[in-house]
């Protein structure tokens, strides 16, 4: 009983800041584009552009984050204060030289990649702008995602959250400063917007770096690579790629499936962005609590604890499942009053509104998922659900949305339901394989 509401209290500690960091980060976006809304729907769609592109570069830093959450927890349960600032190092090395290679590719070659994305016309200067300052320091933004990941598998989450608040206030004051040029500042617009971002970016860097340095290492982390310990790389990589992968696979198998939407129409198109925006405030939760767990997990791997890491995922099951059919549930109930606000079209509000229901089930499954995949990659053993979530994202949802969509007329409805059987059925997979505990025989490190 003990051992239950440690377990849950540690938990809670872990998800709350985890969930609010992440809601903060969705609330930074959002802000950016309702103020250059202001500016013109030109400059909402050039900076769309960008972060949808700058979004797919944030998966390959992800490779060196997630490797190095996993890595860093186990090496924090098993008490090995020496390898974990090794990895600390080997991770921030990596992600560093990932983050100047992608900024150098983006001050120079922009105008090359906007005329391979057939960027209309009135939209290139505004994105080039963005491009160039944003993505050229976009090694700011691989920074702060792998201090951010290393605090919290410290049981630090609580200073990325703080750091977050602060980020948001200084980017929030730094917009409104530069876009409309208030305080006696110039009028930027786009430009503006790109320099608050990378500003905001700075000071949380140097904060987070700061967090990890007063509250956790004390050595220094420079001494610590040489020689340079390859086998926290490897380690890194080892959980890493998987990870990542399935990530990219994820990403690339939705662009597919947005064009057989968009063959729909654009009111489909439409609605299929409204719930695609409303919807993911629902799974936020679970990906917290799948972070959450999975720092858990893997500082009671390191610790050689396999029972209570089992005991830890049966829990995180239930609240999963509780809290994202709740969540859920609730959107549907209250959708009919949600919708009209976002849209005067009725025939998308109708379709959005039955899509809300079908998507209850959607939510368990995808639940299921998330936390079931990131303990797993947390024990060492990521193959299994990359592997599983390969097969059934493209066998099932990416090519069941073309069949049940496209070619027996379903529409949105039918690819939403093919989404259902896809998380749910990869769930059962990922789950079952959990439950059976074939993971504790593999070890990441060694004590």
């Amino acid at each position: 009983m003990n051992t239950k509401i440690s377990l849950k209290k540690q938990l809670r500690s872990l998800t709350l800041p985890i969930f609010i960091e992440i809601l903060l980060i969705m609330f930074l976006g959002f802000m950016d584009i309702l103020m250059l809304s202001k500016v013109s729907d030109n400059a909402v769609a050039a900076v769309g552009l960008a972060n949808q592109i700058l979004l797919l570069v944030n998966m390959v830093f992800m490779l060196g984050v997630l490797g190095a959450t996993v890595v860093c927890s186990q090496y924090i349960g098993a008490k090995n204060e020496h390898a974990f600032v090794q990895t600390t190092g080997v991770a921030l090395t990596y992600n560093f030289i990932v983050g100047i290679c992608f900024g150098i590719f983006f001050i120079f070659y922009t105008p090359f990649l906007l005329d391979l994305l057939k960027v209309k016309i009135e939209l290139v200067a505004n994105a080039s702008i963005y491009f160039k300052i944003v993505g050229g320091l976009s090694v700011l933004m691989c920074l702060n995602l792998t201090l951010s990941a290393i605090l919290r598998s410290c049981n630090l989450a609580n200073y990325p959250m703080y750091v977050s608040v602060i980020v948001n206030i200084t980017n929030i004051i730094g917009n409104y400063a530069l876009i409309f040029g208030k305080f006696g500042l110039p009028e930027l617009g786009v430009q503006g917007a790109a320099i608050s971002t990378v500003c905001s970016r700075c000071i949380a860097c140097a904060l987070l770096f700061y967090a990890l340095k007063k509250q956790k290492i004390k050595t220094s982390i420079w001494k610590s690579l040489f020689p340079f310990p390859f086998d926290k790389l490897q380690q890194i990589f080892k959980i890493g790629m998987p990870a990542a992968g399935e990530m990219v696979s994820y990403s690339l198998s939705q662009t597919l499936i947005v064009y057989f939407v968009n063959k729909l129409g654009n009111d489909v198109l439409a609605a299929r962005t409204y719930l695609v925006n409303i919807i993911m405030f629902i799974f936020l939760f679970a990906l917290a609590l799948g972070q959450g767990s999975a720092i858990l997990v893997g500082q009671l791997i390191g610790r050689e604890k396999r029972d209570t890491a089992l005991k830890l995922g049966r829990l995180s099951l239930k609240v999963a499942i509780s809290v994202s059919f709740t969540l859920s549930l609730f959107l549907a109930l209250v959708a009919p009053w949600i919708m009209p606000l976002m849209t005067k079209n009725q025939d998308i509000i109708a379709l959005c509104l039955t899509i809300f229901w079908v998507d209850i089930l959607l939510e368990i499954g995808r639940a299921v998922n998330i936390l079931g995949g990131r303990m797993l990659g947390a024990v060492g053993n990521p193959e299994f659900p990359f592997v599983v979530g390969v097969i059934f994202m493209w066998g099932i949802a990416t090519l069941g949305s073309y069949i049940l969509g496209i070619w027996f007329g379903y529409g949105l409805v039918g690819m939403w339901i093919c989404f259902l059987l896809d998380e749910c059925i990869r769930g059962v997979f990922i789950w079952k394989y959990w439950e059976s505990g074939k993971w504790a025989s593999r070890r990441l490190i060694t004590n």
